[in-house]
């Protein structure tokens, strides 16, 4: 699963899922585009760890919520490799609050954060792929957008929306030599799931079949996996990376 002289970008990739992406793809030898919103230290040492691979990357900031600076960033990913191989969208937040007492702007944030973000960035990769007939898009979804999950509606509907959106662009541009998959990580400590995890933990290693949580680097080692020719004919899939919790 090598990835020697790919270029990708790996929004959201200054911590957590998004770093642990991003190192990985650079360890098989790819290129890489650090997308950050809000945490220029974090992304710095992103690409100072790639480096120390022995690949090359740059930091780029874009709020991929806004396609105007999702279209900034697919430039500056060209104009640093010359061509996009891979696409991982995987900027996501969360703002949990039953939906009686959700207000709207928490609906609005999440949807455009982890859903609008993929129309984004898909739409402006889609030219360079399209015109090299080839491409590699990867989207992290979550177990909470296959099974639902209390507490999450605004959430759960964005990574919903993501598996229909991969399954529908891979019939899309599947002729153009280029796949659309989808990961969906379960329980997975990041900072963005600490504070969630610390409270329910115990329940969810209890509702895991391989009784642990995972691990960043089970998602990337998935996410490199797709992004790789040897899942050449895999394509509009949903790869869940959970222990087991959510059985299709």
């Amino acid at each position: 699963m090598q990835l020697v002289g790919k270029v990708a970008v790996v929004t959201g990739g200054a911590r957590g899922i998004g770093r642990g992406i991003a190192l990985e793809l650079a360890r098989r030898g790819a290129q890489v585009v650090v997308n950050y919103n809000s945490r220029p230290d974090a992304a710095d040492e992103a690409v100072q760890l790639i480096k120390q691979l022995g690949s090359d990357a740059i930091a780029v900031q874009a709020d991929v919520s806004q396609l105007d600076a999702a279209q900034k960033l697919i430039k500056a990913a060209i104009d640093f490799g010359g061509r996009l191989d891979i696409l991982v969208n995987n900027a996501g937040t969360t703002r949990d609050m039953l939906l009686a007492m959700m207000p709207e702007s928490d609906w609005d944030l999440v949807i455009a954060t982890n859903l609008k973000s993929a129309y984004n960035c898909s739409k402006a990769a889609l030219k360079p792929m399209m015109r090299q007939k080839y491409g590699r898009m990867v989207n992290i979804t979550s177990v909470s957008g296959l099974s639902g999950n209390g507490g999450q509606t605004n959430y759960s509907a964005s990574k919903a929306g993501l598996i229909g959106f991969t399954k529908s662009l891979a019939k899309e541009v599947g002729g153009r030599n280029i796949t659309v998959n989808a990961v969906a990580p379960g329980f997975i400590p990041t900072d963005l799931t600490n504070e969630i995890l610390g409270k329910i933990q115990e329940d969810a290693i209890k509702a895991t079949p391989l009784g642990r949580m995972g691990t960043v680097e089970d998602v990337a080692y998935a996410v490199a996996f797709l992004a790789s020719d040897d899942a050449a004919f895999i394509t509009g899939q949903v790869l869940s990376v959970d222990g087991g919790m959510v059985m299709q």
